[in-house]
Order: C-alpha cells, then sequence, then structure tokens
C-alpha cells in the first residue's frame, strides 16, 4: 500500500502533471501512481475548489447617492425642492395645492 498523500501533496501532484507534458497514465507510471487514484483525486479536488471561496475586503467604498431634485408644475407656477424633502413635507404642500 502507497503512502497517503495530503491535500497540497495531491495538488502539487496535479500541477506538476500539467506541466510536465506528460499524458497522466505515463505521469502516473513513471511517479508509480494509481491512474484510478490520480482520476478520482483530481474530481475530489476540482468539486472542493467549487465549494468555498474566500474572500478578502481590500477597499471599502461608500455609495453616496444624491436624490434628484423634485419638480413640481402647476400652470404656470413651478416649484423646485431638494431630492432629500421628507414625505410628510411633500405631501403637506401638495394638500396645500389642492
Amino acid at each position: 500500500m502507497g503512502k497517503v498523500k495530503s491535500q497540497q501533496q495531491w495538488q502539487q501532484i496535479l500541477a506538476d502533471q500539467k506541466t510536465s507534458g506528460l499524458t497522466i497514465v505515463d505521469y502516473c507510471r513513471q511517479h508509480q501512481l494509481s491512474t484510478s487514484n490520480f482520476y478520482l483525486r483530481r474530481k475530489q479536488l476540482a468539486t472542493a475548489e467549487y465549494t468555498f471561496i474566500e474572500a478578502k475586503i481590500t477597499k471599502q467604498t461608500e455609495v453616496v447617492v444624491t436624490p434628484l431634485p423634485i419638480t413640481i408644475t402647476l400652470g404656470k407656477a413651478t416649484v423646485s425642492l431638494p431630492g432629500t424633502t421628507t414625505a410628510a413635507y411633500l405631501g403637506q404642500l401638495l394638500r396645500e395645492f389642492a
């Protein structure tokens, strides 16, 4: 029975095979590895690779949204209000226009 290899060792073996220019069968024969085990480990590591991705926040940004101004036109009169006008104030103003 061969020596048990860690996940990192298998990752290195897979990377080495890719850069070796050898087929998987030839690489395994040369390194005395089981081809079925090679394929199994490759599949397991590929699945594990997509299971979890650690992300680091490198820069936090603050999104500032400037509200557009509110413009009300009634007949010949136009009233412009800042976009930050509260709904309560806007409601009161519209009731006055009615």
